[in-house]
């Protein structure tokens, strides 16, 4: 994988370095492939000849590589979903054919020149100190391309641009071979010593190894990228990352594809069931944020399941197979008898609902609770209808007369420090009544409730006109009266 993207660089400006890094590349593979070819005709030796076919090959796939990054960069259609970007893969590929061809002639004209001196024939080299001027240029021009190519690359993901950069990498190993070929040779005819001759055509050999070995990497990165093979590290990378977001139960699946220089992920995570849709989008886009951590700019498609955690109580596993019928209940209450337990829960249902539909709704509800949670015996299910009109009240009434009376009922519970904002809506004989009440901070909400409830109950039997008292308990550091 290539080093992170700049935050700042825009897309417009990636394919603006790719392309006109990739020219550049174009001119100076000319440049070089023109000058080895001269001086290997005009030499006569095969190790620069086999510089320039690779050198002749490098310019084949610079055009190949400036043309693909111009389809590559086309953005995604209705046929190319996830872009052009395989264009890249699929140019280094061919380029790796060509490569092969390339070694395959270099070691067969070495061969055939090693016969030829075993049968007794001279390898006839013309000395000129030309073949080394150019070989150190292309030395120079090599190293120079190579580092621009490998920025380029790690910048924009480019894979067309990695090869390129390992080309001309290689290209600098490939020139000292063939720059020492041919010192020796012409030392050999120098000095007489007839077997330094042949070093030329080992170097040969040597050029032809090394593009081998190039195409040999480059064929399993490029097969790689096609067939969507995901290297081990980064996956596990992401697959930890992703398993430590609060709320991922499971990492159940997690697939990646690489187009030129895009990446797409695509993840299945188990998500407890009881977590409500809106908290799920938020999990969604941690976990995008997680993988994006490991592999910056990934488009990331996140697949939940819903899945039973280990730590769920009853009252969970009840509201979750409600839920999952697309139920709401409240009010659930489970009593520990002696055959087994015991379920209370109030089902809510729209208020214009037949009883005989909602009985069957109930039922079945039923029926699920009883086969997931077979220690629940018995359970008895209050159905109530849910009003989804919006009330218009008569009148609204602030009575001090009434919060005198909440307050004076209030004393009664020690924990109860203050009752306010008593006001109360009318609706046609029906009073509700609604409040704020201040106790401790550090009381447990279980006591909360129990508290008011009790105080409720309270006030409604002394007040038979109040049909309601909503109260809405505050801490004491948070006391807004």
């Amino acid at each position: 994988m290539a080093d992170p993207v700049s935050p700042d660089a825009s897309p417009q400006h990636l394919q603006h370095i790719k392309r006109e890094t990739a020219l550049r590349s174009v001119l100076a593979a000319s440049a070089i492939t023109l000058l080895k070819v001269i001086t290997g005709v005009a030499t006569g030796s095969l190790g620069m000849l086999s510089e320039a076919a690779h050198s002749a090959i490098d310019l084949i796939a610079s055009l190949m590589t400036l043309l693909s990054l111009r389809v590559a960069d086309r953005p995604a259609d209705e046929d190319h979903t996830y872009g052009h970007g395989r264009v890249e893969s699929l140019s280094a590929f061919v380029e790796t054919l060509f490569m092969l061809a390339s070694s395959v002639w270099i070691i067969y004209e070495a061969v055939e020149r090693l016969l030829r001196y075993r049968h007794g024939e001279a390898i006839a080299l013309s000395i000129s100190p030309w073949p080394v001027v150019v070989l150190l240029l292309s030395i120079a021009v090599d190293w120079t391309r190579s580092q621009a190519l490998r920025r380029a690359a790690q910048q924009a993901h480019s894979q067309a641009l990695e090869a390129e950069a390992l080309h001309f990498g290689t290209d600098i190993w490939s020139s000292f071979a063939v720059l020492l070929g041919l010192v020796a040779a012409y030392l050999g005819q120098h000095l007489g010593i007839r077997q330094l001759e042949l070093a030329d055509p080992v170097a040969a050999f040597l050029v032809s190894a090394i593009i081998l070995h190039v195409t040999w990497g480059l064929a399993r990165e490029t097969v790689d990228a096609l067939l969507d093979k995901t290297p081990p590290d980064t996956r596990d990378a992401m697959a930890a990352k992703i398993a430590q977001v609060p709320g991922v139960v499971s990492v159940n699946r997690l697939r990646m594809r690489r187009s030129g220089g895009s990446y797409f992920a695509d993840v299945t995570v188990g998500m407890a069931r009881t977590i409500t849709f809106q908290r799920s989008e938020q999990l969604v886009a941690e976990i995008t944020r997680a993988v994006q951590g490991v592999l910056p700019a990934t488009d990331v498609v996140v697949h939940t399941i819903p899945v039973a955690d280990k730590q769920e109580s009853v009252f969970d596993r009840v509201r979750a197979v409600a839920a999952r019928a697309d139920l709401s209940v409240h009010d659930v209450s489970v009593q520990q008898l002696e055959r087994g337990l015991q379920l209370e829960q109030h089902l809510e249902l729209p208020a214009e609902t037949l009883l005989r539909d909602a009985h069957e709704t109930a039922s079945r509800l039923e029926a699920d609770i009883r086969r997931e949670i077979p220690e629940i015996r018995s359970i008895t299910t209050h159905i109530e209808g849910e009003d989804q009109a919006i009330a218009h009240p008569e009148r609204v009434v602030r009575d001090p007369k009434l919060l005198e009376d909440l307050r004076a009922t209030a004393a009664q519970w020690p924990e109860i420090d203050d009752v306010h904002d008593l006001f109360g809506l009318w609706h046609g004989d029906k009073l509700e009544l609604s409040c704020h009440c201040t106790l401790p901070d550090d009381m447990r909400i279980d006591a909360v409730h129990s508290v008011i409830s009790a105080l409720e109950t309270a006030f409604l039997r002394e007040h038979p006109s109040v049909t309601r008292v909503l109260i809405h308990p505050e801490p004491a550091t948070d006391n807004r009266r």
